[in-house]
């Protein structure tokens, strides 16, 4: 498995961006995300990236982008890892890896939405060092949306 920045833009980028959106709207009763509409600018540097996990045989596994929140926070967007290849790490290796390119690109802290009823999400984060926070908008008015942060190490 190899991992590295791909564009938002790049066909199997959007093909694992769709299969998120889609598990999303088959638990949340139709709903999917409710925050503005993703575009490729959102995960260019120096405001973001989005990261892609690849097999050996080079077929798109994994994703998660971070994307500028505000002045000293990224917020997590659209991590997603196939059904066939859960519960190999898969998640937390990208999760890593977007602290390290938030860290890098100045980023104090990380912000993310995800919902009550993606217990593997939550494990995930938790085990992770996030913790709860109020939901920020457009999140704070949907009842099945949970909101955690982790601040990152000082820059040095």
């Amino acid at each position: 498995m190899r991992s590295g920045p791909e564009s938002f833009d790049h066909p199997d980028v959007r093909t694992l961006a769709d299969a998120q959106q889609a598990e999303m709207r088959g638990l949340y009763s139709g709903e999917a995300d409710i925050g503005p509409a993703r575009d490729a600018a959102m995960f260019v540097e120096p405001d973001g990236v989005f990261l892609v996990v690849r097999d050996d045989d080079g077929a798109a596994v994994a994703c998660g982008g971070i994307a500028r929140f505000d002045d000293e926070r990224a917020e997590l967007k659209r991590m997603y890892v196939v059904p066939e290849q859960r519960g190999r790490g898969l998640g937390r290796r990208v999760l890593v890896d977007l602290e390290a390119e938030a860290h890098r690109l100045g980023y104090r802290s990380l912000v993310l939405e995800t919902g009550d009823r993606q217990p593997e999400a939550l494990g995930l984060y938790e085990s992770s060092g996030y913790e709860r926070i109020p939901c920020y908008p457009p999140y704070d008015s949907r009842a099945p949306s949970l909101c955690f942060e982790k601040r990152l190490p000082p820059l040095e």
